[in-house]
């Protein structure tokens, strides 16, 4: 896909679109997720709120509605270990739809849930034996000789959208959970944190399997965390998962019940000359998805985007350079904690285009093969003013340097102007369209 062949702009942009300065806490966006049909699309924020929408059919074009919305999670208290367990929601995924009501699965740091969402009607009681009666009680004598008992009857009044949760998956993370993701089978899910990943059955609730385990013995000796997983989209045994190592490491379920031993490792060996302080931070990936197909491993770190061959494990088919434009302030980055950034990633249905995000509120959408960058500018200002954002229109922080941009002239940003405070960390692509949602800070915008 080139930036000829399809002209993105902006269709769509939800929540408040007032100054940055009123924006609270609670309302940032911290997960987006189309369902597998791609008509309807989760958020979840910090608040523990998760949001849906639903395709909108009377508009042309790809254009979604306010569906519903539901606390997800509240706030809770570890005793035990004097710990806060806040309610900002990390992940959303939605099960394959089986009936008329939609599942989906939800987890903050601890706990997970599998939320139920139908349209619930609402009945009134239409027909009733007693009449009121703007005069006292009727004696005995006069309800004796009325008519005879009729059962009351119940009208339909309204319909509503109502969300229960149906599981709830807790006591099984020690540590914060990062990652979760449902099983082609539709019958089993993976939870993930930082030294453990865990096999669930959706239909039970108070038991799970440790399939993998890297907590050392003694937790001096720990060198590597786990920062991502995910299920194979089509085999049901294989699964994979990121260290801050820079390792993607494939894993068969059929091989043993602990996965430990990988089947696969996807590293790309470092280069000595180029090592410094800051080097195993900004290789530790932050994000890993399949391509529909499971051909193909996106993996994002700091600066690069890599694309795996799965049976290709001693280097990436290619590596796109985000912004490596940056690697000259990494000091100023780590002292302001923004080389700390977990940028996701993603393919597009077809797998020929891949999405991640920036700084400045913007993200880039490549070709598989690295040659075209598409930069986008997620800009409520935009609808402000009744112009729209994107497509090929100039971006202050972004210009086209080949030259400086390396080998796949990607797009290089003026350092100066680049706004670190604003940043597009979550984003999905709809499964079968060329539609993205992204979300900055409290807002959720449309692309297409």
């Amino acid at each position: 896909m080139t930036e000829e062949e399809h002209d993105w702009k902006c269709v769509q942009c939800f929540g408040d679109k007032g100054d940055a300065d009123d924006i609270t806490d609670a309302d940032l966006i911290t997960a987006v997720e189309f369902d597998p049909t791609g008509d309807y699309l989760a958020t979840g924020d910090r608040g523990g709120r998760v949001v849906l929408f639903e395709r909108n059919d009377d508009k042309q074009g790809c254009e979604y509605k306010f569906h519903t919305e539901f606390q997800s999670h509240e706030a809770e208290f570890d005793y035990l270990k004097s710990l806060e367990i806040e309610e900002k929601i990390n992940k959303i995924k939605w099960c394959k739809r089986q009936n008329s009501a939609h599942f989906l699965l939800s987890t903050n740091d601890k706990t997970i849930k599998l939320w139920k969402v139908f349209e619930k009607s609402l009945k009134v009681v239409a027909e009733n034996n007693i009449q009121p009666s703007i005069n006292s009680s009727p004696q005995p004598q006069q309800q004796q000789q009325g008519p005879s008992l009729r059962i009351p009857k119940l009208m339909h009044h309204d319909t509503i959208i109502a969300a229960v949760p149906r599981r709830v998956y807790a006591n099984a993370h020690t540590y914060h959970i990062n990652s979760i993701s449902i099983n082609s089978d539709s019958e089993t899910y993976l939870s993930g944190d930082d030294l453990r990943i865990n096999l669930w059955n959706l239909d039970i609730s108070d038991q799970s399997f440790n399939i993998v385990d890297i907590k050392p013995a003694n937790m001096e000796e720990l060198t590597e965390v786990i920062t991502a997983a995910e299920f194979h989209p089509v085999h049901c045994n294989m699964f994979m998962y990121s260290s801050s190592k820079g390792a993607i490491k494939l894993s068969d379920m059929r091989a043993s019940a602990l996965c430990d031993q990988h089947a696969k490792v996807y590293q790309e060996p470092e280069d000595p000359a180029s090592r410094s302080f800051f080097s195993e931070i900004i290789s530790s990936v932050s994000d890993v998805k399949f391509s529909q197909d499971g051909r193909y491993i996106l993996s994002r770190d700091y600066l690069t985007l890599k694309i795996w061959d799965i049976n290709m494990d001693h280097k990436p088919v290619q590596t796109i350079y985000i912004h490596d434009q940056l690697r000259s302030r990494l000091c100023d980055l780590y002292e302001n904690d923004c080389i700390f950034d977990k940028f996701e990633c993603t393919f597009s249905g077809d797998g020929k285009s891949v999405l991640t995000g920036s700084y400045s509120n913007t993200f880039h959408i490549y070709d598989s093969e690295g040659k075209t960058d598409v930069p986008l500018q997620a800009d409520k200002g935009a609808f402000k003013t009744g112009r729209r954002p994107g497509g090929k229109q100039k971006l202050a922080a972004v210009s086209r340097d080949k030259n400086n941009g390396g080998e796949n002239g990607a797009f290089s940003f003026g350092l100066d102007e680049l706004n670190f405070s604003k940043k597009i960390l979550h984003a999905s692509w709809h499964p079968q369209e060329n539609t993205v949602a992204v979300a900055a800070a409290n807002n959720l915008f449309v692309f297409k």
